[in-house]
């Protein structure tokens, strides 16, 4: 626990890749293969699971430690962050004896947790709590909480194992895909070196590769004929697996998704044997040929099992845009020209229309793609993906391949209403912010949205100044702020929602700019909110 509590903090508080990428290659090397696993399942991604509430945290934590209640959350408002709250008010003097190993904690103590009765599960914590430093408790509530965020992508982590067993990034992403059980073994697995063997399981996916956003001209890239244009759709990224005599979908967070879309696998078995598709998962609109809103693929998404009577209400369709294995051969080093030839003959020949083939767009210069992404929104797509013909299937989102080019956002001026801590390096300050817009009689602002990104380090710092000079009331950790400042946000979709005041969600908002320049009264209503939702719709 010690080592990984090491780990953790040392990651957690430099912003330089290459020191992190140092700190957990020599975790790798030096930790036992039962206590590395663990941080390979936690640090990926994957859930512990929550065991228990903060507020039996709390009232444990204020029994200790003698502090009030209200002191505990006026500490957790300066702080901005539970685990390191209480990490630091509980006695230091309740620190006594060896701590246990990563595995032994997450295996004996945390994932049993759930299962015990309020008694036992305070015996347990405090006799925790009485073992670990300052240091180790912070990183063990992290754990009850499932809130590890620390600046490691799954990419950082692969490059860590591929140095730490000396093969390719490439290996190792494929050794994490899927899903496994966090043992010894696996982590033997995931560390073998090169030459010793590799035996392929028929079950898992490949790795994704993903694409940079494209910030230059498109004329940077070079001609035109280097480089395939297609569409770049709004749904679930998936590969479909045809192997074994099964078909199977998973998504790029390595998760089967199979029983969420089983007329799509039913589709698959009629391809050839040793197929893998790689594409995008869209709600689809027959009768008007343009996908769905997201909102109504999610309907999908959060249904473990989908009954064929639910079929018809959501139609879902695969476009497929990439082919990754051809007769059980993986083909992800031939040229995107030849995968992509490869892939038009399998679907030319697969009956049915629940796996179609990603539309190519033909343009002859680079002056007419401003042309072709103006066409997105009435197409239904988010903007293009821009791919070199000669380019490889790789790992992740190597720089120079593949691009994006997104439509620009829809954008609304609302104002700053609330904020509250963020978590994290931005724990302690006010980050996580709460705008609203005039409803239709311009006497209450009413909230659309949250929001906190788009915004420098300068400006977080210069706006956390402002929130504490601005607050009027408080709620917990919610500063309740004078409505003064007018901040344009841009979201990719509107839809109705019956869990908002509003009957608005927005999504993926984020902050664009503040309009100083615009007074509060300024801002957007209600009413232009609910205009474009019906624009949309129709």
């Amino acid at each position: 626990m010690q080592r990984f509590a090491d780990l953790y903090l040392e990651i957690d508080r430099s912003n330089r890749r290459n020191d992190k990428l140092a700190a957990l290659t020599r975790y790798f090397l030096s930790a036992p293969a039962e206590d590395a696993i663990w941080a390979v399942y936690i640090l990926s991604g994957r859930k512990i699971g929550r065991t228990i509430s903060s507020t039996q945290l709390r009232n444990w934590a204020a029994e200790i430690s003698g502090y009030p209640h209200w002191l505990l959350r006026e500490c957790y408002a300066v702080v901005g962050d539970l685990s390191e709250t209480l990490s630091l008010l509980i006695p230091s003097e309740s620190s006594q004896g060896a701590a246990p190993p990563l595995h032994e904690m997450v295996e004996q103590r945390l994932r049993p947790l759930g299962k015990l009765s309020p008694e036992r599960q305070k015996e347990v914590v405090l006799q925790t709590w009485r073992e670990l430093s300052t240091a180790q408790r912070f990183v063990f509530h992290k754990l009850i909480h499932g809130e590890f965020r620390v600046g490691v992508s799954r990419q950082m982590l692969v490059l860590a194992l591929a140095k730490a067993a000396g093969v390719e990034p490439a290996v190792i992403a494929h050794r994490l895909s899927g899903q496994w059980s966090p043992t010894r073994e696996k982590m033997r697995h995931i560390l073998q070196g090169p030459g010793e063997g590799e035996v392929a399981d028929e079950n898992l996916p490949y790795p994704f590769m993903l694409a940079h956003a494209l910030t230059d001209a498109p004329a940077t890239l070079g001609a035109i004929d280097d480089w395939q244009i297609e569409w770049k759709w709004d749904g679930i990224r998936a590969q479909l697996l045809r192997r074994g005599g099964k078909a199977a979908i998973w998504s790029r967070g390595d998760e089967p998704i199979s029983t969420a879309f089983p007329e799509i696998v039913q589709a698959g078995l009629a391809l050839p044997e040793g197929t893998v598709i790689d594409g995008e998962i869209v709600a689809w609109d027959e009768s008007a040929s343009r996908p769905m809103p997201f909102a109504s693929l999610q309907r999908r998404i959060n249904r473990k099992n989908v009954e064929l009577s639910f079929w018809p209400e959501v139609p879902v369709n695969l476009i497929a845009f990439d082919l990754l294995e051809i007769e059980g051969r993986d083909i992800r080093n031939e040229a995107q020209s030849a995968r992509r030839t490869a892939l038009e003959e399998i679907i030319r020949n697969s009956p049915g229309n629940l796996i179609t083939l990603a539309q190519r767009i033909k343009i002859d210069s680079w002056d007419r793609l401003g042309e072709q992404i103006a066409q997105s929104r009435i197409l239904g797509v988010e903007g293009v993906l821009l791919k070199r013909r000669d380019s490889q299937y790789l790992v992740g989102r190597p720089t120079g391949p593949w691009w994006k080019l997104k439509i620009d956002p829809y954008t609304v001026d609302a104002v700053l209403i609330a904020a509250q801590p963020g978590s994290g390096r931005r724990a302690g300050l006010l980050t996580d912010y709460t705008f609203g817009v005039w409803n239709d009689g311009r006497t209450e602002l009413v909230p659309v949205a949250k929001a906190y990104s788009g915004l420098t380090d300068a400006e977080i710092a210069e706006m956390d100044r402002f929130v504490r000079r601005h607050t009027t009331e408080r709620f917990g950790p919610v500063h309740i702020v004078q409505p003064v400042r007018v901040f344009e946000l841009g979201f990719e979709a509107i839809q109705k929602s019956d869990r908002h005041k509003s009957g608005i969600a927005l999504r993926f908002p984020r902050i664009l700019r503040l309009r100083d320049d615009k007074n509060v009264s300024d801002a957007d209503t209600l009413f232009t909110l609910e205009e474009l939702l019906r624009s949309v719709e129709t």
